[in-house]
């Protein structure tokens, strides 16, 4: 289900089940090493093979955007477009439903497809099998805090995908970022050590706590897409401070 629903991953011919974010969260961490190790292994692998880390790092995202379908990206987008290209909590939501894009969600885009190369390319520099170790430990870091959301907001519109994949209990929202965080331990704590992880966790702290007040004043609850743009902002923002202590 979690495989299905973060990633287009084949995972059989079997009918979906109803997505539930309550039974996605305790195996996130694990299943979020399998959605980003391609990745991971392309960038490393054309930087070994010569290319610039620039170049390789185009190739990382563009097999990650393939691996999950854009789904951060988009949401971000969205994100950004409704948030601030509405007037109203109804309107916001109307325009976040739209698939097109707008001058907010393209910029958005642009800004984080940009920082994520200029971030992964700076790492594989400094530590080139480091950079897929850290990517993955922000991305399993960035799924996770994501989750924040529907752990303390209502869904924002009755009807949405969100609301039909649930909310989550505190105490499963903890035990899920447990297994996250130790994962994210192993994978990014032999490149930046403890005094990178505890900034690291700091930064997150701030993204998800600003990211919550902005959602619960401009729509008063949690979206997929608000979900997915926290996710997309919490994994630059370690990648960034990661960057600090290599």
């Amino acid at each position: 289900m979690t495989l299905r629903f973060f990633s287009r991953l084949p995972t059989g011919t079997m009918p979906h089940e109803a997505p539930s974010l309550a039974r996605m969260a305790p195996v996130l961490g694990i299943t979020g090493v399998f959605i980003g190790a391609f990745p991971a292994l392309i960038l490393v692998a054309l930087a070994y093979l010569g290319l610039p880390g620039l170049l390789a790092s185009v190739f990382g995202v563009a097999a990650l955007a393939i691996t999950t379908g854009a789904m951060a990206e988009d949401a971000l987008a969205d994100s950004a477009d409704g948030l601030w290209g509405g007037s109203d909590v109804a309107r916001r939501l109307e325009i976040m439903k739209d698939s097109r894009h707008g001058t907010y969600g393209v910029l958005a885009i642009v800004l984080l497809i940009t920082a994520r190369l200029a971030v992964l390319s700076s790492i594989s520099v400094q530590s080139l099998y480091g950079v897929a170790f850290l990517w993955l430990g922000a991305q399993l870091v960035a799924r996770q805090a994501a989750l924040w959301l529907p752990t303390i907001l209502p869904p924002a519109r009755p009807d949405g995908m969100a609301q039909k994949a649930g909310i989550i209990s505190g105490r499963t929202f903890w035990f899920s970022s447990a297994i996250s965080g130790l994962l994210a331990l192993v994978l990014a704590g032999p490149f930046v050590g403890v005094g990178g992880l505890v900034p690291a966790a700091g930064i997150t702290a701030l993204i998800v706590w600003g990211w919550s007040r902005i959602c619960r004043m401009r729509v008063g609850g949690f979206s997929g897409d608000l979900i997915g743009a926290l996710q997309a902002m919490v994994e630059i923002g370690v990648l960034s401070t990661f960057i600090l202590f290599i």
